[in-house]
């Protein structure tokens, strides 16, 4: 399924999430870690700092594995909904934010 996510980022905890994006420590993680990278590459900032974006997850419980190894150590108040296909989200690149942080 496909989920359209919305979530709260600790930004005190930038430097260490973007290090772990961009050196293969979460890429080279089976069997999400490639799916992790694309959809934070795809994430945009809100208007009320809220990150958004779009994932496909095969979890019996939206994001339970990407959470429980991932998410949650950087995100809180995840949201999660159903949606057809992957849409495109408004704001600013999650990426270019924490990647000078």
């Amino acid at each position: 399924m496909i989920y359209q996510v919305k979530a709260k980022f600790n930004f005190n905890k930038s430097k260490q999430f973007y290090q772990e994006l961009t050196d293969g420590t979460i890429g080279n993680q089976k069997p999400e870690g490639y799916e992790i990278v694309n959809s934070m590459n795809r994430a945009r900032i809100d208007g009320n700092g809220d990150v958004n974006w779009t994932e496909l997850c095969y979890c019996p419980t939206p994001l339970q594995h990407e959470r429980a190894t991932v998410y949650d150590a950087y995100f809180t108040n995840i949201q999660t909904q159903i949606i057809p296909d992957h849409i495109p989200m408004m704001g600013s690149s999650f990426m270019e934010a924490i990647s000078h942080l």
